[in-house]
């Protein structure tokens, strides 16, 4: 069992998983940000990949991941931060990026390197299903990862339930059709969204991203979800005081009022 499952065999409700981008806002910041949110309560953290093509992330997490780059970020850097970190923390760790990025690094070798490390758990949003059942699961189970796809309003039934299946650690909820941010209250369509997942009795836990930025919204989330992620709104509060232990410890403490 790893990090993250004996996680949720331990803690239900009001789950909270905090995302930053690994290099920002200085290169050598992820010891720091990874041990600041374990001490300010974070259940678990999303390390993300900087990339040049972040499909799926909004302005705030773009310009993050651009500053990362030119900090002088790169995937073998961050492994070895990770491994470093993870001789202090048995808190849960994913990496969160795009398949390309996987592939530029070589399948095979980026999979054992992120288990070597000390990573629990993976969030690659452009990973089709098929290809991972078909060429890859074996390898990443043997690994002991775990790996999260995500769901949106959109998905077809059919499809939630195959993801069902093939998910390790927990069904990562897109709270709305949209790209990642902060955004000010969650609409009665979200909930209905919510609702609608509920009823379908899912045998993996559920964490509700996107759009999750402070007490409220992540109060209001944890209702209709096991917990929630929060990615954009901790970037902007990075940017606006980058003393990272003080910044973190005053974010955390909001979200979780």
């Amino acid at each position: 069992m790893n990090r993250i499952e004996k996680l949720f065999q331990n803690k239900d409700k009001n789950v909270l998983n905090i995302y930053f981008t690994a290099g920002y806002p200085g290169v050598n910041d992820t010891e720091e940000i990874i041990l600041s949110l374990e001490k300010a309560g974070v259940d678990l953290v999303e390390v993300g990949m900087p990339y040049s093509d972040p499909l799926a992330d909004g302005p705030t997490i773009q310009e993050s991941g651009t500053a990362a780059l030119e900090n002088g970020m790169t995937l073998p850097l961050l492994f070895e931060q990770l491994a470093a970190v993870r001789k202090k923390t048995e808190m849960p760790l994913i990496m969160m990026g795009y398949f390309n990025q996987v592939m530029q690094y070589g399948e095979r070798a980026f999979f054992e390197k992120a288990a070597e490390v000390g990573v629990d758990g993976l969030i690659l949003p452009d990973l089709p299903l098929f290809e991972y059942e078909t060429y890859f699961k074996d390898i990443v189970e043997s690994l002991g990862l775990a790996v999260s796809f995500l769901i949106t309003p959109q998905t077809e039934p059919e499809r939630i339930r195959k993801i069902d299946e093939l998910t390790h650690g927990f069904i990562y909820m897109v709270s709305s059709s949209s790209i990642t941010g902060a955004k000010s209250d969650i609409t009665d369509t979200q909930l209905a969204y919510f609702n609608r997942i509920n009823d379908m009795q899912l045998k993996n836990k559920r964490l509700i991203g996107f759009g999750i930025s402070n007490h409220e919204t992540f109060a209001t989330a944890c209702q209709y979800a096991n917990g929630a992620i929060i990615g954009s709104a901790y970037i902007k509060a990075l940017t606006h005081n980058p003393k990272v232990a003080e910044s973190t410890a005053e974010f955390v403490e909001m979200v979780l009022g």
